[in-house]
């Protein structure tokens, strides 16, 4: 099978779509399937498509001529879709609001192309940017959805926001996101972390892009609360700047914790798994429902328990691999914070159960059979 993925940016340090494209691609390749990725040249890992390019994939990225608020635009991308679009026997489309989407809608309808579509989340407006979204669902985003022969949603929450934006019922499947088990079976030794980055103490780690939409300023409150009565911890953010930043750190200042928050910037993969194995507790803490975080799994493959906010806990709340808190509920945080850290033995049966749950469920090979399964069936295969 001939299957085409498209993606607005590729580089690991977006996240949870490009990852999810990338192992899917991988399996996929694995499999004897030919994939085909096009995307654009903004922030293009060269290094992380070459590891692609190396197995058969083809990764292919168009010129990003305009970049407005991240909506991408790179007509080059267009003439090659008009030329190549009818060699591709499926087309998966990753992320919702994008330029790409909309080209690739226009000639997969013209030439009757079948094409998946996979939000990753992001179909639910809100946060910021809310009126632009608005009037890309308007002039696009209801017909991109509506004309899906799939719709991939991350989660049952997303699946509920797929279908009020008008996807049809019976075009819906939920498949959660895939894990790289083998990746986290040799762990580094414990301490690296600390050691590279002067900590002495027990660490609550948050890692992902320092965005509002990320709850990190939910974290941040909380933890002002903690350190109240515990001196022997820090709190360490970890991940790239997506504006917010500034913010927080007024944040921080306001609350007196100068000296207790740690900002490390974006981590390559072995700062990031050397995080993970070092913290004593991982916060995830989302403010809007709709997807099912990675970093979550990725920290309890990493031996580290997890607590997540009920807006993006699904997952852990089905294998009861962690705790869950309600969005902004900042004592409730604190004191399940406090009770991970003084009993790490309830955490280590957290993380046990959530270990057995990724291993039977989460591996990215039943993944992509899942999603292998939806291809055959909008492509006739069977």
């Amino acid at each position: 099978m001939k299957i085409l993925q498209i993606i607005p940016f590729f580089t690991p340090s977006r996240g949870g779509s490009v990852i999810v494209q990338y192992y899917i691609s991988k399996e996929l390749c694995k499999r004897g399937h030919e994939v085909t990725i096009i995307t654009t040249d903004f922030e293009f890992d060269k290094e992380y498509a070459k590891t692609l390019e190396k197995i058969g994939v083809k990764v292919i990225p168009f010129h990003c001529i305009v970049n407005i608020k991240l909506f991408l635009i790179s007509l080059g991308m267009g003439k090659w879709l008009k030329k190549e679009i009818r060699n591709f026997d499926v087309i998966h489309m990753h992320d919702f609001r994008s330029y790409q989407n909309v080209i690739v809608h226009h000639y997969a309808k013209k030439y009757n192309i079948s094409y998946i579509l996979q939000p990753h989340g992001s179909t639910p407006r809100v946060i910021e940017k809310k009126r632009l979204k608005w009037l890309f669902d308007v002039f696009f985003g209801y017909k991109i959805l509506k004309d899906a022969s799939k719709v991939i949603a991350v989660s049952k929450e997303e699946a509920e926001y797929d279908r009020q934006m008008g996807a049809n019922n019976k075009k819906i499947s939920v498949i959660y996101n895939g894990m790289d088990i083998e990746y986290f079976k040799n762990l580094p030794e414990y301490g690296a972390f600390k050691k590279k980055y002067g900590i002495n103490k027990k660490i609550i780690l948050y890692l992902g892009r320092i965005h509002k939409s990320k709850g990190i300023d939910f974290v941040i409150k909380s933890f002002s609360k903690l350190v109240e009565e515990a001196n022997d911890v820090i709190l360490v953010i970890a991940g790239s700047d997506d504006g917010y930043k500034a913010e927080l750190e007024k944040l921080i200042e306001k609350l007196n914790l100068i000296g207790k928050v740690k900002f490390t910037g974006f981590l390559d993969e072995e700062d990031k798994i050397s995080a993970y194995t070092d913290a004593d507790l991982f916060v995830h803490t989302v403010q809007y429902m709709g997807g099912v975080g990675l970093t979550p799994l990725e920290s309890i493959l990493c031996d580290t328990p997890v607590i997540v906010t009920e807006e993006c806990g699904e997952v852990i709340k089905e294998a009861n691999a962690g705790y869950w808190v309600k969005y902004g509920d900042v004592n409730d945080l604190r004191e399940k914070m406090k009770s991970i850290l003084e009993n790490p033995e309830e955490g280590e049966k957290m993380v046990k159960r959530g270990k057995k749950y990724i291993t039977e469920y989460l591996t990215w090979s039943k993944n992509t059979e899942k999603i292998l399964k939806n291809y055959l069936e909008v492509s006739g295969g069977t």
